[in-house]
């Protein structure tokens, strides 16, 4: 078998395993891991809680790299019809910052990279890598939320003020705030089935306007301050009006950015099965018919050949979908 299973970094649990399901997607930012494994007397008790990493032999190579890694057993599941059984549920460590709550205040003028150092430090996670993503904040307020959700904000924030997208992963170095579609190794896929594509007016904007926030004088209420209008396609695809306000925006070059970004025509996404590429995470590029897209989500099966199913958007797409909404 081409993969490992290593408990606690002693416990060799490859032999016993039956079968491994990896998923990843850009809703959740935790990988997880499903593990089946076969129970024999001289295994260790394994509990939640206790460390874990699964590694494989990538796509065309042969050396064995890090897949989920650290890893926490999460869950842990016993059934005996004859033949014992235990079914484990594993994530990686960024799970601690879906799960835990906490309030935080924030000046204005701090970047994205600025706050996740405040939530690495918080959460005794280890920084691998955190790019300067580029783009100073306004104040922010978060209340009891987790601290996954506080760190999106700062990341849909950043891609509103005109930034680069980033998402949250957890590699074997520590926490790395990764930027979309930067992967070095751009896959084409191949050999692909099952492939279903959507395409939907459903949330198109033709017609944006950026409004002021609200103000009212002497007790009166008053029409918002218009900072920006911009339109494409109203003749193609009809006039479908978006409005945004937010309080974010303080010039009208900002809020005519923020527009040009909502501006939307038909939207696709792509569905397929392929024989699987191990180390393709979501928010990676891959190549598909000439076209680069990026994973939004991706479900696997690990094994020789293993399979994946992919959902795949254009960049436009993904960030309208999970930054601009």
């Amino acid at each position: 078998m081409s993969y490992k299973v290593i408990l606690q970094d002693k416990y060799d649990l490859s032999p016993l395993v039956e079968a491994i399901n990896l998923r990843d997607s850009l809703e959740q930012v935790a990988y997880q891991g499903t593990v089946n494994l076969v129970v024999t007397p001289d295994m260790p008790v394994i509990s939640p809680g206790m460390a874990i990493r699964i590694s494989g032999v990538p796509y065309g190579k042969k050396d064995y790299v890090p897949l989920l890694n650290p890893g926490v057993v999460w869950e842990v599941e016993s059934s005996n019809n004859g033949n014992k059984r235990m079914t484990l549920t594993v994530y990686d460590r960024t799970i601690y910052l879906d799960k835990s709550e906490e309030e935080y205040l924030f000046p204005a003028k701090q970047t994205a990279t600025q706050r996740f150092k405040k939530y690495a430090s918080d959460w005794n996670l280890k920084i691998a890598k955190l790019p300067d993503t580029g783009k100073d904040l306004g104040r922010s307020v978060y209340r009891t939320q987790s601290i996954y959700a506080s760190m999106f904000a700062d990341l849909r924030e950043t891609a509103k003020a005109g930034g680069k997208l980033y998402h949250p992963r957890m590699i074997s170095s520590g926490l790395e705030l990764y930027e979309l579609g930067t992967n070095k190794e751009i896959y084409i896929l191949e050999h692909v089935t099952d492939t279903t594509q959507s395409r939907t007016l459903e949330g198109a904007a033709t017609k944006v306007k950026v409004l002021a926030t609200t103000a009212s004088e002497s007790g009166q209420e008053v029409p918002a301050k218009v900072m920006a209008i911009v339109e494409k396609d109203i003749d193609k695809y009809g006039q479908l009006q978006a409005i945004i306000q937010d309080d974010e925006v303080k010039s009208n070059a900002a809020a005519k950015e923020l527009a040009n970004s909502k501006l939307r025509g038909i939207s696709q996404t792509i569905s397929l099965n392929a024989p699987d590429i191990n180390t393709v995470r979501a928010g990676d590029a891959v190549i598909l018919g000439g076209m680069k897209l990026l994973v939004i989500s991706v479900s696997r099966e690990l094994g020789e050949p293993g399979s994946m199913s992919l959902e795949l958007g254009t960049y436009d797409d993904v960030k309208r979908r999970f930054y601009l909404e």
